[in-house]
């Protein structure tokens, strides 16, 4: 059986964020089919962490580049003011259910919904 895990991160604490872009590694290394979904006030680090300087700038890059950011929610990366941010990044921004991501559309696509 495939394992399949749809992370939403939805804490703009740096504290809590790291710990889903290191999970997100680690399942992926474990051969998961993972996909990093960054909600809530999540959304204003893709801001912060573009400077290389801030603490887990690295980390989110390596992230980055690996291709497991899904999406980022576009209603709220607009209210945390990245969106333009997002865009720059290349990152998808979802936007299915009212401007926000829909946790239905990973359930019907047999992921495991993990908040974070």
């Amino acid at each position: 059986m495939e394992k399949k895990v749809a992370i939403f991160a939805f804490n703009g604490e740096p504290m809590c964020f790291v710990h889903a872009l290191l999970n997100t590694l680690d399942m992926k290394e474990k051969e998961y089919d993972v996909k990093l979904i960054i909600e809530g006030s999540a959304t204003r680090l893709v801001k912060v962490l573009m400077d290389p300087h801030e603490p887990f700038a690295e980390l989110y890059e390596k992230v980055k580049q690996a291709g497991l950011i899904e999406c980022v929610c576009q209603a709220c990366a607009a209210k945390m003011n990245s969106l333009k941010e997002s865009e720059e990044q290349h990152l998808p921004l979802c936007r299915e259910m009212f401007g926000h991501p829909s946790m239905a559309k990973y359930l019907e696509q047999g992921y495991q919904i993990v908040t974070l």
